[in-house]
């Protein structure tokens, strides 16, 4: 039986910081559940909304601005459009005035302090990331529905579809690696082209193409926007931006006004080993720095690992003649189902399976994506995931004071640079002879998750996070 059937759009999302999980995820179920209470008439009853966070969103929910995505959902706003200077600003105004435009359209009385609630002590057994909204109407009836935000920005409402869209017949159904390595060798078509194909079950070419550069076009915008600007990170940790600083030293005195330029101008710095290295943990730092900065990034699969693809991909337009529409396509199509095929067969939650699951799984889509776009294999492809993510097995997730900065924002850069060298090592390997396959990798991924202490899943009650004395103010 085939599982969920995941696009390129799936894997990728244009959204807002820091977590997608945490912040995406609850952003969109709070959306839903106001836009279910529109669609069914009930707007108009709705007296008072109360919200209940449980297991890790409850633990590590405010470091993650879990509470004010679920307010700007609740709200209507959308993270692919709403402004992100204008986030602080709305939740001070609900704030301070004790009122919630629900749905953007009907205003209740509204309590941050006792309408939304993290339950630190309670979990649901489906998922650590669980949130439940409650409609108390005026004719004494209430509606209840509780959401799991399971990564990725993926969410299931409890008794509904884990379909993120209508099932369609697919040329080519894949669950595993084993099914993608079929199709490749019974068509001899490469892995992006076998997405294309079943990308054209939901739309047209055009649409996906598009689709992809906008994606791209978010992606670098951000790269562009972490590497110039500067200050610390919000939050309390007092966390200073590095890309700024690092950009300006690299880039020395050759001058620039936009992307492209830039673009030349870190080509004109030279190709030696180690100018290319700071390059990719500049480019890696600044996405992660926007994003801990509650700024627009692109899902890639996870915020907290939103910088490896984005690196790997700039350092492929740098320094690998990447820079043509096609390859910036081919690469992204490549990493999606690279992807796709760890959430089917494991998870991309940091609260189901640790770091592992984000900086791991960005790393092999990474790697996946380099080694294709440089002329590598089908089976090379898949070497360069397995090698990259067999590297990864067991990497904790234990954010510092919740936030997704330390050490999510350097862990970024080495999930970049070890995606490089795993693309460089299936190059110049035969993958025939390799003992580890991309499955084997993924299974036992999938029961390292099953057998990690949950302090070590996004719950911030082990490792760093409770040996690094901090002192955050209070929420």
């Amino acid at each position: 039986m085939q599982r969920e059937q995941i696009s390129v759009f799936d894997m990728f999302k244009i959204g807002i910081g820091p977590s997608s999980s945490h912040t995406l995820g609850p952003w969109r179920a709070a959306q839903q559940f106001a836009q279910g209470l529109e669609q069914n008439g009930l707007l108009p009853l709705v007296e008072q909304v109360k919200i209940l966070l449980y297991g890790s969103l409850a633990k590590t929910g405010r470091g993650h601005g879990t509470d004010i995505a679920i307010l700007l959902g609740m709200s209507g706003d959308d993270p692919v459009t709403f402004e992100v200077d204008q986030i602080v600003p709305k939740i001070n105004t609900i704030t301070n005035t004790h009122k919630l435009q629900l749905a953007g359209i009907q205003e209740i009385n509204f309590s941050v302090t006792d309408d939304l609630l993290f339950l630190l002590n309670e979990s649901l057994p489906f998922h650590p990331n669980a949130v439940t909204f409650q409609a108390f109407l005026n004719n004494g009836k209430a509606v209840s529905e509780t959401y799991y935000s399971i990564g990725g920005g993926f969410v299931v409402k409890e008794g509904g579809s884990n379909q993120t869209k209508q099932e369609v017949d697919l040329p080519f159904p894949i669950d595993t690696a084993a099914d993608l390595l079929h199709w490749c060798i019974k068509t001899g078509l490469k892995i992006s082209e076998v997405v294309m194909e079943n990308e054209l079950a939901w739309r047209n070419e055009q649409e996906t193409r598009t689709g992809v550069l906008n994606i791209f076009k978010a992606i670098k915008e951000c790269i562009y926007r972490g590497c110039h600007t500067t200050g610390q990170l919000p939050g309390g940790l007092n966390v200073a931006r590095r890309a700024f600083k690092l950009n300006s030293k690299l880039i020395g005195n050759n001058t620039y006004t936009n992307y492209d330029e830039w673009v030349i101008a870190i080509r004109e710095t030279g190709d030696g080993f180690k100018n290319i290295l700071d390059w990719v943990s500049c480019f890696a730092l600044a996405v992660n720095e926007e994003n801990a900065s509650f700024g627009r990034v692109v899902t890639a699969p996870t915020n907290g690992a939103a910088g490896v693809i984005p690196a790997v991909l700039q350092y492929y337009i740098v320094f690998c003649e990447g820079n043509t529409e096609q390859r910036i396509i081919q690469f992204l199509f490549t990493a999606s189902e690279i992807g796709s095929i760890f959430k089917k067969g494991a998870t991309i939650s940091a609260a189901m399976g640790g770091c592992q699951a984000e900086i791991g799984v960005s790393s092999a889509m990474a790697a996946a994506a380099l080694t294709e776009c440089m002329g590598g294999t089908q089976r090379q492809v898949l070497m360069a995931a397995e090698i990259a993510m067999e590297h990864h097995l067991g990497l904790t997730c234990d954010p510092i004071g919740g936030l997704v900065q330390i050490p999510c924002i350097e862990r970024n850069t080495m999930g970049a640079i070890k995606a490089i060298t795993a693309s460089q090592l299936a190059l110049q390997s035969n993958p025939e002879k390799a003992k580890v396959s991309l499955d084997a990798v993924v299974k036992t991924m999938w029961q390292t998750a099953l057998d990690m202490n949950s302090k070590y899943k996004e719950t911030s009650d082990g490792g760093l996070a409770i040996n690094i004395p901090i002192s955050l103010p209070e929420c």
